[in-house]
């Protein structure tokens, strides 16, 4: 039972925090077109919230690395996501909503670096599998992404944000569920290495650029996938269902992760993801067919979870258990978020002038992130890259 409750108090706080990621992913354009935001301009704010997440990720990364704490940072991340909260519903226009996008993107991604940490040190510690924990924020963004669509469908695009509101403001009470600090096999002290050491070892950059890479081809399907669909004919509940269903086929993905991971590796379930990122945004630069959407959906397993799962067992293999925190905030800065902060850019300025082909060039971002993957496996076969004490 102990076990149990241990397992639940670990999931919770990522299920509300996927609660408000599902309803924000794939209706957020939909809010900002409602206030004033034309599609060139959505890809700034996206980008300028991710270079903001870079350098915020980093510096609480930094900070958790030193002095550990986990729980008092979330606390205090959520208390400002909170506030934030407020401030989006005050704004209207680019510039107001870019003041308060940077604001956002300094609270949003270190919040779930510093989760993400806590969860793959708990269970390196405990014996917990990562993905059947995580699989729980999976279930609850479906159910976030299909209240949103419904709220929208129903009331208008202003509910996007009160949807997802609600699991906002659930991280603050969640976080004193969490472990107080998660359990370190060297005694809790930080790691004596920092940044540029990551960023010395080839494999670990290579790693970055895998996984980066991956994650941000998504960016075209993020940003204006919801307004391709509803240009093409389709209608809101079932916009909603083509994202629920991309995260369904994830949960069984997560599922067998244990199983996945025995036989592929880290590095195996990267390329994987990278695989299916390949045929997925190939597909997608060229059709609207509702059939075809659903098959190229499924392959979300693939790009995000398979990838995202490949991640965080390299991140466990490759570092010590007290650099975790630190390893993390690397991986969600540089590799995600620097990533995505160029590639979200792009995306908007190639959506403006090319409509649904930009999907092209997350197809090209894939194809740099599959050379990475080779390359690593070539030159990493399990070790730990930075000394543990």
């Amino acid at each position: 039972m102990a076990r149990f409750l241990m397992a639940v108090r670990l999931s919770s706080y990522g299920a509300a925090y996927f609660f408000a990621t599902g309803a924000f992913m794939s209706y957020w354009p939909v809010w900002l077109h409602d206030r004033g935001v034309q599609d060139a301009e959505i890809g700034t704010l996206f980008m300028s919230r991710q270079i903001m997440s870079v350098a915020s990720t980093l510096a609480i990364g930094w900070i958790a690395h030193r002095i550990g704490n986990m729980r008092g940072l979330l606390l205090s991340l959520a208390v400002a996501a909170i506030l934030l909260m407020g401030a989006y519903e005050l704004s209207w226009g680019f510039l107001a909503i870019l003041l308060v996008s940077l604001a956002w993107g300094a609270v949003w991604a270190p919040t779930m670096a510093l989760y993400d940490s806590v969860l793959v040190t708990e269970t390196k510690a405990r014996g917990f599998n990562y993905g059947s924990l995580r699989v729980w924020s999976s279930v609850t963004f479906i159910i976030g992404t299909v209240i949103c669509g419904a709220a929208v469908d129903r009331f208008g695009s202003a509910w996007v944000l009160y949807v997802g509101a609600v699991g906002v403001f659930l991280l603050l009470p969640l976080c004193f569920a969490l472990p107080a600090e998660g359990k370190r096999a060297d005694g809790g002290r930080h790691a004596p290495f920092g940044i540029l050491d990551l960023l010395r070892s080839r494999p670990f950059v290579l790693f970055l650029v895998a996984t980066g890479c991956c994650q941000a081809s998504h960016a075209v399907l993020y940003s204006f996938g919801t307004l391709t669909w509803r240009a093409a004919g389709l209608s809101d509940l079932t916009i909603s269902l083509l994202w629920s269903e991309s995260v369904a086929v994830e949960i069984l993905l997560m599922l067998a992760s244990g199983w996945l991971l025995a036989r592929l590796g880290p590095c195996g379930l990267i390329s994987f993801g990278l695989g299916c990122a390949l045929v997925r945004w190939l597909g997608m630069a060229f059709t609207t067919e509702l059939w075809a959407l659903i098959l190229l959906q499924a392959l979300h397993a693939g790009t995000f979870a398979a990838c995202h799962l490949g991640a965080m067992a390299f991140i466990q293999r490759a570092l010590p258990s007290s650099g975790v925190a630190l390893g993390q905030s690397v991986y969600y800065a540089i590799g995600t978020g620097a990533a995505q902060a160029i590639v979200f850019q792009l995306s908007g300025l190639l959506y403006a002038a090319f409509g649904q082909k930009a999907f092209l060039a997350m197809f090209a971002v894939a194809v740099l992130g599959m050379t990475a993957i080779v390359l690593l496996m070539r030159r990493w076969k399990g070790e730990l890259l930075v000394r543990a004490a």
